[in-house]
């Protein structure tokens, strides 16, 4: 299992310091930083925890493609592993995509994505990189100082089945969307596999992790800030929510009933226009089958039980999202009773 650090919006994203340091003691093999590209820069965040930890691994879940130059993500992604000891991972997506207009960048696509990993790997091994492509124009971008570490594994966040594909014939692993139900787990995880199978590649090298929203023992207020308001965000958001459902098999005309609540109302991208509190009571509109399926709450037992669904899926690694990792210890200690 693995553990988001300072999960969503936050005004304190020194906390990720103690909360890494909670996840290394509580048992948790990774903790994961999700980028906010105002007080959350997951570079600073990342070199702050792993100053602060000594075991467990530090990646990026996720970095947008095109919010960075690929220069820099090869240098920051460069100088984490180095800074701790091949214990980082680089997890990129392209969740900013609707944002890219308003950026002034170019919206990130597959194929911009894989040319980045293509840059990535070749600046690492100290090649010298003349060519255009997607992911943009170049003429002799190198790096003057090759790192000593080996390169660090790149993870792919995706939801649709062309990205999964990419992650099986390009990336080291996959990042899955939160709320996807065991059932999609399997059938994300199958697509992955079946495309590092005809890429030539090991199958079973590809590293699927699952993400899963969970409350274990929490409250009820804790838990709708969790997990309720946290799957009103993505629902919200269009076309993503369309994909997530679509995924899950579920029925799209909740999603009308989730964007047209009164809180919904002129929001826009919800996550970053209204504080989480306010999201909880649009969650009214969803199912709650919706969050039995594809979340986790109730019991740390309960929620360990959930976990071992989706590794028994295909998942290689389960992320919990939602709860801090002090709050999820106990899901630990439970998974490490189960028969």
């Amino acid at each position: 299992m693995s553990t988001y650090v300072v999960p969503g919006r936050t005004a304190r994203p020194g906390d990720a310091i103690q909360e890494a340091r909670d996840a290394e003691l509580a048992g948790f093999g990774a903790v994961y930083v999700s980028e906010r590209l105002d007080l959350k820069e997951a570079g600073a965040v990342c070199g702050a925890v792993v100053g602060a930890t000594t075991g467990i691994r530090v990646g990026t879940a996720l970095i947008h493609q095109g919010t960075r130059h690929p220069l820099t993500i090869a240098a920051m992604a460069a100088t984490l592993q180095s800074m701790s000891e091949g214990r980082f991972l680089l997890g990129m997506g392209r969740g900013l995509a609707a944002l890219a207009p308003s950026l002034g960048v170019g919206k990130a696509t597959l194929a911009s994505l894989e040319h980045t990993a293509s840059i990535l790997r070749r600046l690492w091994a100290g090649e010298r990189i003349s060519e255009e492509g997607p992911a943009g124009s170049f003429r002799k971008l190198r790096f003057a100082d090759v790192p000593e570490a080996s390169p660090p594994p790149m993870y792919l966040g995706t939801i649709g089945p062309k990205g999964m594909a990419l992650a099986g014939r390009v990336f080291d692993g996959v990042i899955l969307h939160p709320f996807l139900t065991v059932e999609a787990v399997a059938r994300s995880a199958a697509i992955v596999r079946e495309a590092a199978s005809e890429a030539g590649r090991d199958p079973q090298a590809i590293r699927i992790v699952s993400t899963l929203v969970t409350a274990p023992d929490l409250s009820e207020a804790r838990t709708d800030l969790a997990v309720r308001a946290r799957a009103v965000s993505y629902f919200q958001v269009r076309s993503l929510g369309e994909q997530l459902v679509e995924r899950n098999g579920w029925d799209q005309s909740v999603l009308a009933g989730i964007r047209s609540h009164p809180t919904m109302a002129g929001a826009g991208i919800a996550d970053t226009a209204m504080p989480r509190d306010r999201l909880v009571d649009a969650a009214e509109a969803m199912p709650e089958e919706w969050f039995a399926q594809g979340a986790a709450i109730g019991s740390s037992s309960h929620c360990a039980q959930r976990v071992a669904a989706y590794l028994g899926a295909g998942a290689d690694e389960v992320l919990l999202h939602g709860a801090s990792p002090a709050e999820s210890a106990g899901v630990v200690r439970a998974f490490t009773r189960l028969p």
